[in-house]
């Protein structure tokens, strides 16, 4: 292996610290949504000092979930921050998303990460700790441009960093969202906290397996992909540009073939806040009916996991050690790797996992708790029209279950009545 100074030096070995009391952190956090960092910073035993958020239900949410935290709508308008120890940005992806306009990071949205650089530079001390999250389609976007631009700024700022994938299917949640969680601090080494754990992906299920369970698509697609998701659903979106909610679908097969689209309070639960986080009342300036449900669904869509950021907390709060990986190797340039780090000048990938942990999940049928609502025959008809026009290749027995289902939805009007799941006894994956 190449001499990259003492910290690459060691052999490979990663474990926690032992016996170390755990550390209270007070934190702030711009471009906060719903507040999913922040409420696994809480669960974790931090506290949020400040919160800024422009999008007014997401500002009605944080307004009622936290309200001892200093709360701003615009982080343009913010002149400062508060003596804090970590400051956390999801600032947004709109223009690195896979599915947003991929105007690249300086486009008009993801360019205000522009502004967490500007309050970390206004204050004579910074905080201790920095954490940026996204999406990992902009590790690949103009060439991991943004993930470019990103780096070179930290560095000269002085800050030593490092970032890695993760899949919240790692903590337990039936959904499959991989985010990246950048942190980046002067004084602290942030491999201690993203590194030190590493389960690896579970087995696949097996065939015979996979015919008993439940898969999540998005209806929506159907020509170049599919969002497929075997036991689990695919990324939660923010809905479509003119406010209407885009759920996935799920394929109950193991229960008469059914396609159904899960409650918004399931969609709350699956990216882990309890039942009716983004419930408000009508005299916070939030209206009721579907224009509401659609207002939920986006801020559900744009959260980040909140045990995903319980992990990151856990770790903040006691750091394990980190000595060096043996597969860590000198990133070349271009698109970005799953993981990598920077500190001083060298930057390097690092070999680990999308699953920091392997928690125990119910199958996804058994997850939902609230009534699923049939697939309307319209969305039906429209997403079957375009998989005859496809190239993609269907799981068996698939694109029959969807055409029976448009057959039931056509013949029997009354289908289409919310239908409650009761949790089956299985056992949960390993």
């Amino acid at each position: 292996m190449e001499d990259f100074g003492p910290l690459f030096r060691t052999a490979s070995r990663v474990s926690p610290k032992r016996g170390g009391s755990r550390l209270k952190l007070n934190t702030a956090g711009l471009f906060a949504g719903i507040g999913g960092l922040e409420l696994g910073f809480h669960q974790a035993g931090h506290e949020t000092a400040l919160l800024c958020e422009i999008e007014p239900h997401a500002n009605a949410v944080l307004r009622g979930k936290f309200p001892d935290s200093d709360l701003h709508e615009d982080v343009r308008r913010l002149k400062g921050l508060p003596k804090i120890d970590l400051l956390a940005a999801g600032f947004p992806c709109q223009d690195l998303s896979q599915a947003g306009k991929t105007a690249g990071i300086k486009g008009k949205n993801s360019g205000l990460v522009g502004e967490v650089f500007r309050l970390l530079e206004a204050g004579r001390r910074g905080p201790k700790w920095l954490l940026l999250e996204n999406v990992p389609f902009m590790l690949q976007l103009d060439q991991g441009r943004a993930m470019t631009f990103l780096t070179k700024t930290l560095r000269e700022l002085g800050y030593n960093w490092a970032y890695r994938t993760v899949d919240s299917r790692a903590f337990g949640l039936p959904q499959r969202r991989q985010r990246v969680i950048l942190l980046a601090s002067k004084t602290e080494d942030p491999r201690t906290i993203l590194y030190c754990d590493d389960a690896g992906p579970p087995n696949d299920l097996t065939p015979r397996e996979q015919k008993r369970v439940a898969c999540g698509f998005y209806w929506t697609e159907g020509i170049r992909g599919l969002g497929w998701a075997v036991d689990a659903v695919p990324t939660l979106k923010g809905g479509s540009g003119i406010g209407i909610p885009s759920p996935p679908a799920i394929w109950m097969r193991h229960d008469d073939g059914e396609i159904v689209t899960p409650e918004i309070r399931d969609a709350e639960r699956l990216q882990g806040f309890p039942a009716d986080w983004t419930l408000q009342r009508e005299q916070d300036g939030i209206s009721s009916g579907r224009k509401a449900v659609a207002a939920r669904w986006k801020l559900v869509g744009n959260a980040v996991s909140v045990p995903l950021a319980k992990w990151v907390g856990d770790r903040l709060a006691s750091p394990g050690e980190f000595e060096d990986f043996e597969k860590s190797r000198k990133f070349g340039g271009g698109a970005w790797p799953p993981a990598a780090c920077g500190i001083g000048k060298q930057v390097m990938r690092v070999d680990v996992s999308l699953w920091p942990l392997r928690v125990s999940a119910p199958h996804l049928a058994d997850f939902l708790q609230y009534p699923t609502k049939p697939l309307s025959e319209r969305a039906t008809a429209g997403f079957l029209e375009r998989t005859t026009r496809s190239q993609l290749r269907f799981s068996e027995g698939f694109v029959e279950a969807v055409t029976n289902h448009l057959e039931r939805m056509r013949k029997s009007p009354e289908v289409a009545a919310p239908k409650t799941r009761r949790a089956k006894k299985r056992p949960a994956k390993a």
